[in-house]
């Protein structure tokens, strides 16, 4: 890079002319060079400061708002893991209230169990076809006994007592004919179990089990 050679002979007749200038033409030419000066001075030096101080003070503004995000966040954080934990309690208490394939005879013999220790004689005790539904399936049972009023209320009651959850429908009560203050109720118990849905893999090792 060249060096650039400042010599004050070549601003002497410039000096000269000046001087030979009014007083007040001299102090507009000085004023002048003082703002060209000062503009320069701003424009390069002071300028790209301000303007990377309004970077600074907006990237400022944006983090700022998203720490408050964060804190906001941040402060609601124990309430979300306690409604998550809350959930999964429901749903663990739901699954439980769920029996499994395995568990399905001895729900039923609870059932059954529920009517005799009631008083009551069973006529009909015929668990029906399954009937699917997303995670879990009914499985109605047609169920037909004989005994009195406070008979039939006690095993409703016993079965609404049970762990798993069993619903009665379809309730019909008639007098007997040939038995003093004996019902003859006939209604429909549905139980539910929960189905586990298997993959496909699975299937496929069922079928050559099945083959062997």
């Amino acid at each position: 890079m060249k060096k650039i050679k400042f010599s004050f002979e070549k601003l002497e007749p410039v000096i000269e002319r000046i001087e030979k200038l009014s007083t007040l033409q001299r102090v507009l030419i000085y004023v002048l060079t003082f703002v060209v000066i000062v503009g320069l001075s701003v424009y390069f030096g002071l300028l790209p400061k301000y303007q990377r101080i309004t970077e600074l003070r907006t990237e400022l503004e944006d983090l700022d708002g998203k720490l408050m995000i964060a804190k906001r966040n941040a402060a609601q954080l124990p309430k979300l893991r306690a409604q998550m934990k809350e959930a999964e309690e429901r749903f663990k208490s739901v699954m439980k209230a769920l029996p499994e394939r395995q568990e399905i005879p001895s729900l039923l013999t609870s059932i059954s169990q529920s009517g005799k220790e009631a008083g009551l004689e069973f006529m009909l005790f015929q668990p029906g076809g399954e009937v699917s539904k997303d995670f879990y399936a009914e499985i109605p049972v047609s169920i037909n006994v004989v005994g009195g009023f406070h008979n039939v209320a006690e095993f409703f009651d016993r079965v609404a007592s049970l762990n798993r959850i069993v619903n009665v429908k379809d309730i019909r009560m008639a007098p007997m004919q040939d038995r003093k203050m004996a019902l003859n109720t006939s209604c429909t118990a549905v139980t539910y179990k929960f189905v586990d849905k298997e993959t496909p893999e699975s299937d496929k090792n069922k079928k050559r089990r099945k083959k062997s």
